[in-house]
């Protein structure tokens, strides 16, 4: 299996493909526009450029893995001939259906068809193929290049052969992978979401403010980043669309994502990518604790 495709070239994808291009996989990178795929490759250059500069590859290995990837606007030319496909677009079901739905008849009959989904049952999207058995879940962290662990996630249907492949697969990528059973949120989500929105509703509450909420998961809990600053790298509207699923798949209200967080997302601050949430992002080096949430 040496042939890659994957679709959506955003913080995901990009970091998904770099990462099989760094490790000798020929790479298709997809994306309905050409300025999203130049975004696309001028991150993976940049991050190549860190690891250069820290003297984890070398210029050679820049240039080689830069030479893997070729990108496409057309899903149909860009799937010709790949072995493996994996879906990286946005945290939306209807979206998601749709795109397998073209991937299956776009693609050879045995490519294996993977989504980096962060909560969507795997089994419904395998639904909407004609191969449910050779449809499975390759969740990345953020940053992929850098993140060790894929949650691998079979549907019901997915099939062994294709899932220890897949597992084998993760291994020559330098990742840890971990198979994991098809319910709301995974293990990943399942648990991080929850805690994240916890936060949220702490502060909604007047509990604490936004530094002192993430000193107390970092110092005290000996998180890396603290779960406000990690929703806003994460990106708000990912973290509210994967609590609906949850809230949805679980039927409990303990899923329910704090009205903050909703209203957030709908004035358009989304953490990082929109440059404010509950930090400003303006100035990634000098962070601040965003104006609304100022003592």
């Amino acid at each position: 299996m040496k042939n890659v495709a994957v679709i959506g070239a955003g913080t995901m994808g990009n970091g998904i493909a770099h990462t099989f291009a760094q490790f000798g996989y020929k790479v298709a990178l997809i994306d309905i526009t050409q300025a999203n795929l130049d975004h696309g490759i001028a991150t993976i250059t940049s991050n190549l450029d860190r690891q250069v500069a820290k003297e984890k590859i070398s210029e050679a290995d820049k240039t080689a893995t830069l030479e893997n990837i070729t990108t496409f606007t057309s899903m149909e030319t860009g799937l010709k001939g790949v072995d493996l496909v994996v879906e990286a677009a946005t945290e939306n079901s209807d979206l998601k259906l749709k795109i397998f739905k073209d991937m299956d008849a776009m693609t050879e009959p045995h490519a294996i068809l993977a989504t980096n989904t962060s909560s969507i049952s795997i089994t419904k999207i395998a639904a909407v193929t004609s191969r449910p058995d050779k449809v499975i879940g390759m969740h990345f962290m953020n940053p992929v290049p850098i993140m060790k662990l894929v949650e691998i996630i079979r549907g019901y249907s997915t099939s062994d052969a294709v899932t220890d492949l897949i597992m084998e697969t993760s291994r020559k990528l330098d990742k840890v992978p971990v198979e994991v059973n098809d319910y709301p949120g995974f293990v990943a989500n399942r648990i991080l979401m929850p805690m994240i929105n916890e936060a949220i509703i702490t502060l909604n509450e007047g509990v604490a403010g936004v530094e002192e909420i993430d000193t107390v998961m970092m110092l005290g809990m000996a998180h890396p980043m603290g779960p406000l600053k990690l929703a806003d790298f994460i990106g708000l509207d990912v973290c509210l669309a994967i609590m609906e699923v949850l809230h949805t798949g679980l039927g409990n209200p303990k899923y329910a994502p704090c009205p903050l967080l909703v209203n957030m997302v709908l004035a358009g601050k989304k953490g990082a990518k929109s440059g404010e949430g509950f930090y400003s992002w303006a100035n990634p080096r000098e962070l601040v604790v965003a104006d609304n949430f100022k003592k």
